[in-house]
Formats: C-alpha cells, structure tokens, sequence
C-alpha cells in the first residue's frame, strides 16, 4: 500500500536561502564525488554511471516510500543525483563523443520533455504541489535531468566556451545573482524561477568541483578528489544539523 504523506506540508523541503546553499554544495560534492569513482578509482564512466543509478534508484525509493519530510534523505537523493549526473553527463560527451554541446542539447530536449510530460499527467510542475508518488516520480525523474544537465553545461562553458573553471564559476554566479534580483523585483512565475535557479547551480557546483581537483596546468588547484568530496559533506551534514529545516506546505 502507497504511503501517503500529510495534506498540510510536503516530503520536500521549504525554499530558502539555506536551502540553496546545502544545493550548491552538493552539486560541487556531486563533480568531486563522481570524479572520485570514475576517475581516481579507474572505474570509467560507464561503470560509475551503473553504480550511482543504483544509489539513484534506491534513494528516491526510500524517498517516495517515506511517510513525512526526512532532511538527511532528501539530501542524500539530491547527492544521487548530482553524482549520477556527473558519471552520465560525461559518459555521453566524453565516452559517445557527442561533445559538450550536443550532449547539453540533447540533455536539455529531455528536461523539457520531462517537464511537458509532468504537466499533461499533472497539470502543474511546481515543487508545492508534489502530493503523490507520481507527482514525486517526475519530481525526481526531472531533477535527475537538470543535474545531468548542467554537468555538461559546466564543462562546455569551462572548456569549450574558453571560460575556465573559475570564469565558468563566476558567470553562473552572476547568473544566478540575477535570477534573485529578478525573484525579489518581479512577478515573474516563481515555478519558473525556482527551475532556473535549480538547474543553474549545477553547473555552478560542476565547475566549481573542477576548479578544485582539476590539475593546476589546466586551472584547477589539483586537491585530492576524496579530500573535497569529505569536506563537502561534512560542509552539508553541519548546514542540516544547525540549520532545521521544515517541510515546504503543499498547495
């Protein structure tokens, strides 16, 4: 028998600024945690893509098997993620030659594919609306995407663009500071918003990763791929033990 969780609040967190940090920080401990696995381990894309979907599988599991808002779950989903996403992104750019830029074309028709898809069952896509397993199915199934997503805008900004890893990482920055302006100034669809900005701190954490294990003749600081991704979580576990946060309210 399906769980359900309580009408008043749902299994997903409350937007806030805290929020977006723990968000950040596991989409760069996704870059350094896949590369730990795929690179550092010698394991290749392929095999660390099929080892972070079963991570991924198991996780939104036990999330959407959840009868309320657990935070260490919801991270860890959100980390399963970002690390097969990593593992997948580079896989398909690097593995099927596709290149960066056709690997984010063909990753962002997916996204919108989800999207559209999400909203002809549902008919809404908002995060306050998520009721229902099925509703969290294409909750999960979408952010999958954006997170494959922006791992292949990330390099294509840092090593196609010419950007680098820390230009990469300053113009989403900048990016995503204009989405806040945006949000506090305007009426713009908060939905819409609050995809934008989630789909634009991968990349913002995906070269931010790679600035820090990347080698020093290609940009990076050259820091141990275990190293970071250790001090990343435990970054995280202190922002979710000091920080409480609630369940968002469903609409």
């Amino acid at each position: 028998m399906e769980r359900k969780p309580s009408m008043q609040t749902s299994k997903v967190p409350e937007v806030t600024l805290v929020f977006w940090i723990i968000k950040i920080a596991a989409t760069t401990l996704g870059e350094t945690g896949g590369d730990a696995v795929s690179m550092s381990m010698n394991l290749g894309y392929l095999a660390a893509t099929a080892v972070f979907a079963v991570i991924f599988l198991v996780a939104v599991a036990a999330q959407i098997w959840a009868d309320k808002f657990h935070p260490f779950l919801y991270w860890t989903t959100i980390v399963a993620t970002t690390t097969v996403g990593t593992t997948l992104a580079d896989f398909a750019d690097r593995s099927l030659g596709i290149g960066y830029a056709g690997g984010s074309a063909m990753l962002l028709c997916l996204l919108m594919a989800s999207f559209l898809t999400w909203h002809w069952s549902l008919g809404a896509v908002s995060a306050s609306t998520i009721t229902s397993a099925k509703a969290e199915m294409f909750y999960w199934v979408t952010i999958m995407f954006s997170q494959t997503l922006g791992t292949a805008l990330g390099d294509w900004a840092a090593d196609t663009a010419g950007l680098g890893y820390g230009g990469g990482a300053a113009i989403f920055g900048m990016m995503l500071a204009l989405l806040a302006a945006v949000y506090y100034r305007t009426k713009i669809s908060r939905t819409l918003l609050f995809w934008a900005t989630f789909v634009l701190t991968r990349p913002l954490g995906a070269t931010f990763g790679d600035f820090l294990d990347k080698p020093v003749n290609s940009g990076g600081l050259e820091l141990s791929r275990y190293s970071a991704s250790a001090a990343l979580l435990l970054f995280m576990l202190a922002c979710i033990l000091i920080f409480r946060q609630r369940a968002g309210k469903q609409h």
